[in-house]
């Protein structure tokens, strides 16, 4: 007879691709019998959002490094594919398991699956149990004094903050019981049968040169920000040309490394160094709008389809004209900073936080596009595409959501261009055919004087686009528009 502890304990890996600070993976350690662990694509399933393109690319590598981290500790990553709601009981029952544990989701579609994995696992006898490890608060934690969800960010995270900042991160096992379970469920996945890499054509290069995939390349980055960028965090974090953000938004939202690793790690350097506390603060707070997102994404699952304020329902938006879409997809709207950002997303898969408002807020309100339209583009091509704060982060620009800026509240791309990019650096990294233009004119090319732009090898309409809308104009519809809404 088999001793219970002796059982298997499956742990379903998901969001949260990582050794170090992993509730789920330290129960599994704890549980005492051998440790199965698994990744299941699930592409199937009613209401998950499919990944996109950038978001599939991360995938793979993260993947392919937890795998390579388990088997340094005696264990295997297992992949598999197809619904969860099947895969996951079958699986138990397979390996004779009577525990399965994962970290948890906040979406509606996720955590119905969730609920009735768990439901299917306890017919069959088999206990399952979920942890907080994607987020810092989870969000039935914080409520208003009139008990209910925030709606504004301030006083959401002075409340947030009140609750400190918990236990220390937990530290990542250096011994696993792996299980070695044959071919009684049927056989695993490959990495490759996944498909998660383009290929006709592969347009990751850029990817490639720009990021280090997986926890040790979350825990590398991290450690370069707090020597190199903490210290100045608050005045240059919104400057386009320098690398003065942490750029940590992919690999917290594949979970290789945590909210609580890196809160901690800010608090400790902001106490073992000369920086300003207002730098760790002002970064700090920025892990907090993304716990605000989950608490809107949580209490309002519909974040991604409806306007949060429900007066949005009946904004004018103007038709999506295919080919201005599409000159905004590819960085050719003839506004600079703009151009360069979408160029950047492009071949990179991120973009600058700053720049991110200014191309949001240009195809919103200079464009009379959809927010939804900008959300689906940015879900596509961002390797850090997240469920909660990119919805949220789009309905902040345009005006409909919780704690937004107000819609009349227009950004001018040229004067942000000069003042978040002064000399043109982020511009001629990423329009190099402006390279030569004087910083001058670099962002408003066309009131350069034509001996200028000869000079400089620009021909506007030819060698670079002209704008393909003026900004007054613009500013002037876009504010029509708001007006016409019942406040």
């Amino acid at each position: 007879m088999v001793c219970p502890a002796q059982k298997p304990i499956i742990v379903w890996f998901r969001d949260d691709l990582r050794l170090a600070d992993q509730p789920a993976l330290a129960a599994a350690k704890a549980h005492g019998g051998p440790v199965l662990c698994v990744y299941v694509l699930d592409e199937v399933s009613t209401g998950l959002r499919p990944l996109g393109g950038a978001s599939r690319w991360w995938l793979h590598h993260s993947l392919e490094q937890l795998a390579a981290s388990l088997s340094k500790i005696g264990a295997r990553l297992d992949l598999l594919k197809g619904a969860s709601d099947e895969i996951i009981p079958q699986l138990a029952k397979a390996v004779g398991a009577d525990q399965v544990v994962w970290t948890r989701r906040y979406g509606a579609a996720e955590i119905a699956l969730d609920s009735k994995i768990k439901t299917l696992l306890k017919q069959q006898g088999v206990s399952a149990e979920s942890f907080k490890g994607q987020l810092l608060f989870e969000p039935w934690e914080l409520q208003t004094k009139a008990g209910g969800p925030f709606k504004v960010f301030t006083p959401f995270w002075r409340a947030a903050l009140a609750l400190g900042d918990g236990e220390a991160p937990l530290k990542a096992p250096t011994i696993l019981n792996g299980l070695d379970w044959d071919a009684a469920f049927g056989k695993t996945q490959s990495l490759a049968s996944l498909k998660l890499l383009p290929t006709k054509p592969d347009w990751a290069g850029g990817l490639r040169k720009s990021w280090n995939v997986g926890e040790a390349g979350a825990r590398a980055r991290l450690s370069q920000f707090l020597e190199e960028g903490l210290a100045h965090y608050a005045e240059e974090r919104d400057r386009a040309d320098r690398d003065s953000t942490s750029r940590l938004s992919p690999h917290l939202r594949f979970g290789e490394i945590s909210p609580k690793q890196i809160l901690w790690a800010a608090r400790h350097a902001g106490m073992a160094g000369s920086i300003a506390p207002r730098n760790v603060d002002k970064f700090v707070a920025e892990i907090g709008w993304r716990e605000f997102s989950y608490h809107l994404l949580y209490h309002f699952p519909k974040l991604r389809e409806d306007n949060f304020q429900p007066r949005f329902d009946d904004f004018p938006w103007g038709k999506a004209n295919k080919k201005t879409l599409s000159l905004w997809h590819k960085g050719q709207t003839g506004y600079p900073i703009v151009d360069a950002g979408m160029r950047e997303l492009w071949q990179t898969g991120t973009m600058h936080n700053r720049v991110r408002m200014i191309v949001a807020s240009f195809l919103i309100k200079h464009l009379m596009i959809n927010w939804r339209e900008g959300e689906d583009w940015f879900w596509d091509t961002l390797c850090d595409a997240d469920p909660a704060s990119n919805p949220a982060s789009w309905q902040w620009v345009a005006g409909s959501g919780a704690d937004a800026a107000p819609y009349f509240r227009i950004f001018n791309p040229i004067i942000q261009g000069e003042k978040f990019d002064p000399d043109g650096l982020y511009v001629r990294r990423y329009v190099p055919e402006l390279g030569s233009l004087a910083s001058k004119w670099i962002h408003h090319p066309w009131d350069a004087p034509e001996d200028v732009l000869k000079t400089a090898g620009i021909k506007l309409g030819k060698s670079y686009p002209a704008p393909i809308i003026d900004h007054g104009q613009a500013r002037d519809r876009a504010l029509a528009a708001f007006a016409s809404l019942k406040q």
